[in-house]
């Protein structure tokens, strides 16, 4: 049995699911060990759901399917620490684990100090080490940079692995505090927004008033001026008619003085 080992994963992944659903003994291991070295394959939970697959843990190549949750939930320090449970890896299963385990790490922390990857990936030198995580990046499960400088890997994206069943209730758990949290902020947003067009009511509120008074010291000072306006022309009249009365006397009197 051969299946494609192209590095387009869903492709590749959706082969050994549909084998898996017929194989039985030495071509269902064959499948699992396939699978495990498959470039492009970081996912095993359909496998894992197979009956087919499941059916494993009760005979004798239990191991393989011990590998396959390996791969699929843990990291090469667990391989390191329990080999007698696991199968003997390949170079190149070796190496996927390894990915797979900064993958895991990326999705703790943002910065990983290159000490950190030294032990979890058991690599004795930097240059190994910054090697193996270039593969990693042009392999598309992450994303980020290496700082030389700080000696640390910069994340800035990773894929996500397989969820075990029983830690499906740490992420609802997870999922609803964040949702308490996002409910909280949204909360504090509405009542800004609230305070923020009061303020703008009442800002335009006193705008108006103050246009209004404008007005009416406008309308009272162009009245005033009026009423100034309009006592100077009487004013004046009246002098003129006292002026003209006066004048009027005076040619009299001369008049009279003729006489």
């Amino acid at each position: 049995m051969v299946v494609d080992k192209s590095p387009l994963s869903g492709t590749a992944l959706e082969q050994f699911v549909i084998l898996a659903k017929t194989v039985k003994g030495a071509a269902r291991t064959e499948l699992i060990r396939q699978v495990l070295e498959a470039p492009g394959v970081y996912v095993f939970g359909e496998l894992l759901d197979m009956p087919n697959i499941s059916e494993l843990a009760a005979g004798p190549d239990k191991k393989y399917l011990s590998t396959l949750e390996l791969f699929a939930f843990g990291t090469f320090k667990d391989y390191l620490l329990n080999q007698n449970n696991f199968l003997e890896l390949t170079p190149a299963q070796i190496k996927k684990l390894q990915h797979l385990t900064i993958v895991t790490l990326a999705t703790k922390s943002k910065c990983i100090p290159y000490a950190m990857l030294l032990v979890e990936l058991n690599i004795k030198n930097v240059r190994d080490l910054e090697d193996l995580i270039i593969e990693a990046i042009y392999a598309d499960i992450i994303h980020g940079k290496l700082d030389q400088k700080n000696s640390q890997l910069e994340i800035d994206y990773a894929i996500g692995r397989d969820i075990r069943s029983e830690d499906i209730n740490i992420i609802v758990n997870c999922l609803q505090d964040w949702c308490s949290s996002c409910e909280g902020v949204l909360s504090c947003v509405e009542t800004q927004i609230h305070r923020a067009n009061s303020e703008k009511t009442r800002s335009m509120q006193r705008k108006s008033d103050i246009e209004n008074e404008i007005v009416n010291i406008k309308k009272t000072l162009k009245t005033q001026l009026q009423e100034r306006s309009d006592g100077t022309d009487e004013v004046m009249a009246t002098d003129s008619r006292e002026a003209a009365s006066t004048g009027d006397k005076g040619k009299k009197v001369s008049e009279n003085e003729r006489s």
